[in-house]
């Protein structure tokens, strides 16, 4: 990844200030201090595209900023390879799913290709954090390394297909941590186990302060009507988003209250299913005027935080979710979220106080309708959403918590709440 100036991280440092408080920033400083200097490697399998690739664009400077030598780098992968991770992706949040060996034999191979590649960077990183189960062979494909090892589960794994979890679970048990991002996700492993929920960077263009010509701009780019009320899920095209599920619960809303939905999503490279989900959406618009499927290109982050804003209710109708980081941009647009009652979206929205928790379609439409009608209810929990945004899930409060564990593995510091033990 490439390098900021060091004028460019104090600049950094004074902006998040600036968000955030002196304070906070000075607990970071003292947080940092013994790792000074450490050589920390994020590893996972896409630079654009999703969560994770978001969070660690803007973690990685930050911990550099602190005086951490940071650096990320991603393995690469046929379409077998990303055909067995999707798999495992799905199994781990509940599916029924068999994986083929030859897809299981492809996995291993490819991450011995990324590690022989890889080799002297894994070997000489006093901390790795290897993300998600793409890379998660990596620490058995490395005899020969110094640091501490970490896995970082994004993923919701409250209840995974057995079979999956088993074969996978070999490759962590070795591992010197493991991070999830709520306690009910974790797994018993036979090695201390964190709870870090993601977070949003406020200073991101996805998250900045945006003109008002810009937001309005949404509207004559996408072809939208100023006149009707705007509802919006951004997310990838993933049937655990349910975005057929969100049209269902449009059109019941419509019925009685006027208003246009918006689905703005774009592709991962690890995702192969993408496409698909995508061609499955626009069949179930089936044409309709008022419903704007939007397939944007990865780095349209201003787009999607002026979609935000200009939106007055922004839905996340998850079936399954790990975390869900439009839930914490929306809220901190000041916008009520309606989010699917599962996983790391119940972290974020406080049923009746910043949204609403559903379950079905006809629930979304219900507090949709119940938003609209009530505006000063709206914009009530949108200043709520906004205050516990920031209180909760900003990056300072994730790096906070990364910090730490560095700090606590580096002592061999036992006092820790350990979730699962085998």
């Amino acid at each position: 990844m490439k390098r900021q100036s060091k004028q460019s991280l104090q600049n950094m440092l004074a902006e998040y200030k600036a968000v955030t408080s002196p304070n906070v920033i000075h607990q970071l400083e003292q947080l940092a201090a013994p790792l000074k200097g450490a050589k920390v490697l994020h590893i996972n399998s896409t630079k654009e595209g999703g969560g994770v690739a978001e969070i660690l664009h803007k973690l990685i400077p930050l911990k550099q900023a602190l005086g951490i030598d940071a650096d990320w780098e991603i393995i690469n992968g046929n379409q077998e390879f990303y055909q067995c991770t999707k798999g495992f992706h799905n199994a781990l949040q509940g599916m029924n799913q068999s994986i083929s060996e030859k897809l299981l034999r492809n996995y291993e191979k490819t991450n011995k290709e990324n590690a022989e590649r890889l080799n002297s960077k894994l070997k000489d990183a006093d901390f790795v954090f290897i993300h998600d189960p793409q890379p998660a062979p990596l620490l058995k494909l490395t005899p020969k390394r110094r640091g501490k090892w970490i896995w970082r589960f994004h993923i919701d794994a409250s209840k995974p297909y057995r079979n999956v979890w088993k074969y996978l679970r070999e490759w962590i048990i070795p591992y010197d941590a493991s991070i999830f991002s709520l306690p009910e996700f974790a797994q018993p492993l036979p090695h201390p186990q964190y709870i870090i929920a993601p977070s949003i960077d406020p200073l991101s263009e996805k998250n900045c302060p945006l003109p008002e010509h810009e937001i309005d701009n949404v509207f004559s780019e996408f072809n939208l009507d100023p006149e009707l009320p705007l509802i919006t899920q951004v997310s990838r095209y993933d049937r655990f988003k349910d975005p057929v599920g969100v049209i269902e619960a449009y059109k019941l809303a419509s019925k009685l209250t006027p208003l246009q939905l918006v689905l703005a999503g774009g592709g991962a490279s690890d995702d192969p299913e993408g496409e698909a989900v995508l061609n499955e959406v626009k069949q179930a618009s089936n044409g309709a005027p008022n419903i704007h499927v939007l397939l944007l290109p990865a780095d349209a982050n201003r787009t999607i935080n002026a979609l935000q804003r200009a939106s007055d209710i922004v839905l996340q109708k998850s079936i399954r979710e790990g975390f869900g980081l439009t839930v914490s941009e929306a809220m901190w647009k000041g916008k009520p979220v309606i989010g699917g009652d599962t996983g790391g979206i119940r972290l974020q929205v406080i049923d009746h106080y910043t949204g609403f928790l559903v379950r079905t379609p006809e629930g979304a439409a219900l507090r949709t309708r119940y938003l609209l009608h009530r505006r000063d209810k709206l914009e009530e929990m949108g200043m709520r959403a906004k205050r516990f945004v920031r209180e909760n899930f900003l990056i300072t409060r994730h790096i906070r918590e990364y910090l730490t564990l560095m700090v606590g593995l580096t002592s061999g510091d036992d006092e820790r709440i350990n979730v699962g033990k085998s």
